[in-house]
C-alpha cells in the first residue's frame, strides 16, 4: 500500500466514522472504498468490519460518561451485541454470498421509514408492544451486523426509537455502542479465520476512530427533526442501491 492510498483510506475511515455515527450508514462510505481499493467482496466485508471497530471505540470513548449513567442497560446490550456479532461472523465465514441479498433492502427501507415516522408511530399501541421484543431485535441486528452490516445502524436506530423512550441523540449513542461491540466480536473471528487486508484495515481504523470521536458532539448540535429526515433519505438511498441486484 502506497502512502497516498493509505491517506485515502484514513480519509475514507474518517468519513465513514462521522457519517456512520450521524446516520448509521458507515459502510456506505467504507465498503465501496475497499472495493475500489481492489478487494474482493468478502475480503472487503471482513476488512470493513475490522476497521469499523475503531468507529465504535471512538464514539464510546467520546460518550462514555453518558453511557455510564445506566450500567445495567450497557451490560445487557453488550451481551446481546457480542453474541450476535459472533454468530454473524461465523455465518459469513461458513456461508458467504447472497444469503441476505433479497431481504436486506426491504429491512433497511422499513427502518428508514420508521425513523422518519417515529414521532407519529411511537404512541400507537401496536408499536409500544415492540418494547418486549427489543432484546431479540438487538440480537438479530447484531447478527446481521457481524454478517454484512450495511444499514445495520439504521435498523438498530429505528428499533431503539420505536421500542424505547430514548431521544434521538441517545439512541445514536446506543446504536454505536451495540454495533461497535458486535463488530468487535465479529472482528476477532475474522482476524483469525477471515481474509483481512490489515494495512487497509489499520489505515481506515485510524480515520474511523477520529470520525467516531467527533460524532457525539456533532449530533448534539443537529436539530433532531432534520437529522431524522437525513437518516431516512440516506437509508432509502442505500436500500435502493442494494436492491439493484434484483434487476
Amino acid at each position: 500500500m502506497t502512502a497516498t492510498t493509505a491517506a485515502v483510506m484514513v480519509i475514507a475511515g474518517f468519513g465513514a466514522g462521522l457519517i456512520g455515527y450521524i446516520t448509521g450508514l458507515a459502510s456506505i462510505v467504507s465498503y465501496p472504498a475497499l472495493l475500489a481499493f481492489g478487494l474482493s467482496p468478502v475480503a472487503a466485508n471482513v476488512t470493513n468490519t475490522v476497521a469499523m471497530v475503531a468507529v465504535g471505540g471512538g464514539s464510546i470513548a467520546s460518550s462514555a460518561s453518558e453511557l455510564a449513567t445506566n450500567r445495567a442497560q450497557m451490560r445487557s446490550l453488550a451481551a446481546l451485541a457480542i453474541a450476535g456479532g459472533t454468530a454473524g461472523s461465523a455465518l459469513l465465514l461458513l456461508a458467504p454470498g447472497s444469503m441476505f441479498e433479497r431481504v436486506v433492502p426491504v429491512l433497511i427501507a422499513i427502518a428508514a421509514i420508521a425513523i422518519l415516522l417515529q414521532p407519529l408511530l411511537h404512541e400507537r399501541p401496536v408499536v409500544q408492544r415492540l418494547a418486549r421484543f427489543y432484546s431479540v431485535g438487538v440480537f438479530l441486528v447484531a447478527v446481521y451486523g457481524g454478517y454484512f452490516g450495511a444499514g445495520a445502524g439504521v435498523m438498530i436506530l429505528a428499533l431503539t426509537l420505536l421500542a424505547t423512550s430514548e431521544p434521538l441523540w441517545r439512541a445514536a449513542m446506543l446504536k454505536s455502542y451495540v454495533l461497535g461491540l458486535a463488530n468487535l466480536a465479529a472482528a476477532l473471528g475474522f482476524a483469525v479465520f477471515g481474509p483481512v487486508h490489515w494495512p487497509a484495515a489499520i489505515a481506515m481504523a485510524i480515520g474511523g476512530f477520529a470520525g467516531g470521536w467527533c460524532g457525539p458532539p456533532v449530533v448534539a448540535r443537529i436539530d433532531a427533526g432534520k437529522l431524522r429526515v437525513v437518516v431516512a433519505i440516506c437509508g432509502l438511498g442505500l436500500a435502493l442501491w442494494l436492491a439493484r441486484v434484483w434487476f
